[in-house]
């Protein structure tokens, strides 16, 4: 797990949202977050609409609790924090190649310039970063 204070600095906009755990949950959060970040680069919006759903979905399937998403906006970066009230900590799964779950950690290391949790009580937050080189 990449951990660390990542790029967020400054003083950053905060726009959050709360969803319940719904199989619907995912495609609710990302077009939040496409609203959220709607002045930053489509590769940017692209990148963390992915690694969104990723994380929303592991919440909904093993929290099953509220979910609630937060976007931190700098002008160098995007953070997006997903927490639920689950306190187990998120874990790469070990998966064959013909396995149809189990890769989304994996992905959000790939994909995210940072990512880490920070374990409660009472909540969990799994969060990821993306640096914004550009603005669309």
């Amino acid at each position: 797990m990449r951990n660390g204070s990542g790029t967020l600095s400054g003083d950053p906009a905060v726009i959050s949202r709360t969803f319940p755990p719904h199989p619907t949950t995912a495609r609710a959060a990302r077009q939040f977050v496409v609203e959220a970040l709607a002045d930053r680069s489509d590769e940017t919006i692209d990148a963390a609409c992915l690694l969104t759903s990723e994380l929303v979905t592991n919440a909904v399937i093993h929290a099953q609790t509220d979910v609630k998403v937060t976007a931190l906006l700098s002008a160098a970066a995007v953070r997006v924090e997903v927490v639920d009230s689950s306190l187990r900590p998120p874990v790469r799964a070990v998966t064959p190649p013909e396995a149809t779950r189990g890769r989304g950690l994996h992905l959000v290391n790939s994909v995210a310039d940072a990512w880490g949790y920070e374990p409660g009580p009472p909540n969990k937050v799994v969060w990821f970063e993306l640096t914004t080189p550009g603005r669309s």
